[in-house]
């Protein structure tokens, strides 16, 4: 006879998505929001330009620009703040957000260190242009991710590519190229694919009818694609920051970059 305790009981006739059915829904989360370092901040604010700096060499070009002014944080709910230093820090999952000192120009920084899900990207995005926040431009600083682009990445060669919205494109009719902020860079390529928060922001930019231009580059970490995200900041954005940046930055992160990001080699393991 067998027994009924210990023995391993006969499959479900129910689909695991009908065995969700009798769980109690976990809670959702809390939206996230922004908070301003002046409590009655005159909103929306409108720069002239706003650039989002995701990928990790515009993060830390980012970090070590000198002056710039800390204003607001975007906060999101479910990314503890314990363990933040009270110096901004590039370890610290934070989405800080500054103001730059360009001459007359009004500019923006949002520097995001902390990762956004998919499902979270439209909510920021929101946030982040067109609510509180109303730019004339957007630029946009992220990272081609491998399995997205049709075709072979080597890791050996930098890349980066442009994508716009068609306000940008018109606004630079009429021979006006040198108002670019991506000249001189090619499309990205047909096929290929941008998701996450860069697709999200650029979305948005192209839904409130705002001049967007988002930069992906290749690799995701390097001196290499440092030197170049610095080159092309210097030439078309921000004409002075070579000379507002804190010593060498191209070398100082090679040298971060080996501590932090440089993947091992598996195929020595093998």
């Amino acid at each position: 006879m067998e027994d009924v305790i210990t023995e391993i009981p006969p499959p479900s006739r129910f689909f695991q998505e009908d065995l969700n059915n009798f769980i109690t829904p976990s809670p959702s989360l809390p939206s996230p929001f922004l908070v301003f370092s002046n409590p009655k901040p005159k909103k929306p604010l409108r720069p002239s330009l706003l650039i989002i700096a995701l990928s990790s060499p515009s993060l830390y070009i980012f970090h070590h620009l000198s002056p710039k002014t800390l204003i607001g944080s975007l906060i999101l709910p479910e990314v503890p703040l314990s363990g933040i230093s009270i110096d901004p820090s590039l370890s610290d999952k934070t989405c800080n957000i500054y103001s730059l000192n360009d001459g007359d120009k009004s500019i923006l920084l949002v520097s995001v260190q902390n990762g956004v899900s998919a499902e979270r990207s439209h909510l920021v995005s929101r946030l982040l242009i067109g609510e509180d926040i109303v730019p004339e431009r957007v630029l946009i600083l992220d990272s081609i991710q491998s399995q997205n682009f049709r075709g072979k990445l080597s890791p050996d060669e930098t890349y980066a590519f442009k994508l716009e919205t068609l306000a940008e494109r018109k606004g630079l009719g009429g021979g006006n190229v040198a108002s670019s902020l991506l000249k001189g860079l090619d499309y990205f390529p047909s096929g290929s694919m941008i998701d996450g928060l860069a697709a999200a922001l650029l979305s948005r930019c192209q839904l409130k009818n705002i001049k967007g231009a988002l930069c992906v580059s290749w690799p995701e970490f390097g001196s290499s694609v440092a030197g170049l995200i610095r080159s092309l900041l210097q030439r078309n954005v921000l004409p002075n920051l070579d000379s507002s940046l804190k010593g060498d930055v191209q070398d100082q992160y090679a040298r971060f970059n080996l501590m932090k990001h440089q993947p091992y080699d598996t195929e020595m393991y093998t």
